[in-house]
């Protein structure tokens, strides 16, 4: 049984995702917090690790990120899932780049947020696949440099990826999760893995997420378009 944690100040926010996550994760146990300072009290005094906090940035203690920067310092192994109203993307990758494994917007579809739950609680990092498609802003902040190492040779490294290397890279870039990967591509799901960790290995990268920007600077499309020309 895992067990959740969900802080965020508004009552009826939590009563909603608290019966999304009875209903579609029966085997989750739900634990509540109003405020950080409450959160941290009910993580130090449970008995039972959490495995999982969704975090709103919201909380009138710790509004925007400096909950999740206040969460990293005091409890460095436990998953955060931020949860928001927000939906820019940098704001994404920022939060991704402090350590958080996922960011839900409060907008997402009941059910697509219990699959990005599953997806988290299944060790993988979710990000927003609609947001994540939208090109960053020109006048944003850099937060992408926080996320990604610098990769002056992406590109050639991209010549290195095979066909269904970019394939599996293209539909990371969408923030598909392995097995809707496996399906689009008709191949096993342990292969997608396979794919990801030659991708890693190839690009010099460590994370899923790094991945994902380092083929956003190298123009991942136009390196798609090329090989299905050459085909």
């Amino acid at each position: 049984m895992n067990t959740l944690m969900v802080a965020d100040d508004h009552p009826l926010f939590r009563e909603a995702i608290g019966a999304a996550i009875r209903a579609g994760l029966p085997n989750c146990r739900l634990l509540e917090a109003g405020s950080l300072d409450d959160a941290l009290r009910g993580i130090a005094g449970e008995e039972q690790e959490i495995d999982l906090l969704l975090l709103d940035l919201g909380l009138p203690d710790a509004a925007g990120l400096a909950g999740l920067e206040r969460l990293r310092e005091a409890c460095p192994a436990l998953p955060v899932v931020v949860i928001s109203a927000e939906c820019e993307r940098n704001l994404i990758l920022e939060s991704i780049a402090l350590g958080a494994v996922g960011y839900i917007p409060k907008s997402t579809p009941r059910r697509a947020m219990l699959e990005a739950l599953r997806q988290v609680l299944g060790g993988q990092i979710y990000l927003p696949p609609d947001i994540m498609r939208r090109p960053p802003s020109p006048s944003a902040p850099d937060h992408e440099s926080l996320v990604a190492p610098a990769a002056p040779n992406t590109s050639s490294s991209l010549d290195a990826l095979t066909d269904k290397q970019l394939q599996v890279l293209a539909r990371l870039v969408r923030g598909d999760a392995n097995k809707v990967i496996a399906r689009d591509l008709d191949i096993a799901e342990t292969t997608v893995k396979t794919h990801v960790s030659a991708i890693l290995r190839k690009l010099n990268v460590d994370t899923r997420i790094q991945a994902v920007l380092a083929a956003d600077r190298a123009e991942l499309a136009t390196q798609l378009s090329r090989r299905q020309l050459q085909a």
